[in-house]
């Protein structure tokens, strides 16, 4: 039998049965890093980039929610999850737009792809707006922040 828990003992991808499992609450939140070159960083006004297609952190804040609610679609052995919380908030760091989504659910299964996928196409939504002005644009850095509700918790640790 594979350690890994999305194949089954002939080593076939295979969706987990989460059926026994206890509903619980599950709060999974993650990050992405965009770095801005000065050429895209020259366009930010106040709190968000202006282009002609419009608010970029707004923009993208809906791109990542809406994203996170279609994560089943996207990732093939992701179970389809009833989000009671999707909150994506982007902020500037230095040259850098950091980009954290938290998502919550009550379910047998736990929102960290769901998080991680928010922040991933925020991102991408970043980088399609401004290309623009630069393609030296880059995002990295998307990871778990932290993660609570399931069979353990998880809490990145900055220091």
């Amino acid at each position: 039998m594979s350690d890994f828990t999305h194949l089954d003992d002939k080593n076939r991808p295979n969706m987990v049965d989460v059926g026994g499992k206890e509903i619980t609450r599950r709060i999974a939140t993650a990050q992405s890093v965009v770095s801005l070159p000065e050429e895209v960083r020259e366009h930010l006004s106040g709190d968000d980039i202006q282009t002609k297609k419009g608010a970029v952190f707004q923009t993208a804040i809906l791109a990542g929610i809406m994203a996170a609610k279609r994560t089943s679609e996207l990732i093939p052995l992701c179970h389809p999850l009833p989000l009671d919380k999707v909150k994506v908030h982007i902020r500037m760091e230095g040259e850098n737009a950091v980009v954290e989504a938290t998502v919550a659910t009550s379910s047998r299964t736990g929102v960290e792809m769901e998080a991680l996928t928010a922040c991933s196409v925020a991102a991408l939504t970043i980088y399609d707006m401004c290309k623009a002005f630069s393609h030296d644009i880059r995002i990295t850095q998307t990871q778990l922040m932290a993660k609570s509700g399931g069979k353990r918790d998880f809490e990145r640790d900055n220091g």
